[in-house]
């Protein structure tokens, strides 16, 4: 089974039915590959959410449960710190979106996202390097 990198923009939709989210439980069936610092992007969504008024307390803390339990092979980000930040400037967005980018190139995978902004800048790096690695979620076909 081809595996592939998600970030918290696609975890978050596992929990919390939004557009994208039956393409991002379609991923599901794959090998799913992250960062180790998913866990705590994913519970800020659910702070901001909760915050907002969008969740109650007790539906982010069960989101957070179930999301803990996600079969996610999280791997350490030290290893791809360098490139996480090399990505960072080349494309001039910030570092923690990078490393899920760094994280896909080391394991050779490509990286799905349902971040438009980071989408849009991969798509206007001059080099095409990165959007050939990189999908959006609007493009996996829920099954």
């Amino acid at each position: 089974m081809t595996g592939v990198v998600i970030d918290a923009s696609v975890a978050i939709k596992w929990v919390i039915d939004e557009d994208g989210s039956p393409a991002a439980l379609a991923l599901r069936t794959r090998r799913l590959v992250a960062p180790d610092p998913l866990l705590a992007e994913c519970a800020n969504i659910l702070w901001k959410k909760a915050r907002l008024g969008e969740l109650s307390a007790d539906e982010a803390i069960f989101a957070a449960r179930l999301l803990a339990r996600a079969d996610v092979e999280l791997v350490p980000m030290r290893p791809t710190l360098e490139a996480a930040t090399a990505i960072a400037l080349a494309l001039d967005h910030p570092a923690y979106d990078a490393t899920y980018l760094a994280l896909a190139e080391a394991e050779d995978l490509d990286f799905v996202t349902a971040d438009e902004r980071l989408l849009r800048k991969v798509r206007q790096e001059a080099s095409g390097r990165f959007a050939r690695r990189v999908i959006g979620l609007g493009a996996v076909i829920p099954h």
